[in-house]
């Protein structure tokens, strides 16, 4: 699409690329398959929380592994 646009306006189409990447980059929008910083952010928040919360039920499921060997009597 920035091909034909450039074509149009009898530019290269590298130059008007530049732009509107640049463009996008003022308005704080992403590139496409990229994420805006703020998305980054709550991205590594999750991933943190999510590695928090499975070392949680690892240890959750040694307790109950203990405590059902304990009122067994095994």
């Amino acid at each position: 699409m920035i091909a034909q646009v450039a074509r149009d306006l009898g530019i290269n189409s590298g130059t008007l690329a530049n732009w509107v990447k640049r463009d996008r980059e003022t308005r704080g929008e992403a590139a496409a398959g990229q994420l805006a910083e703020d998305e980054r952010v709550e991205l590594a928040r999750l991933w943190w929380e999510n590695a928090e919360l499975a070392m949680e039920r690892d240890v959750l499921k040694r307790s109950v592994v203990l405590w059902v060997r304990e009122a067994t009597g095994r």
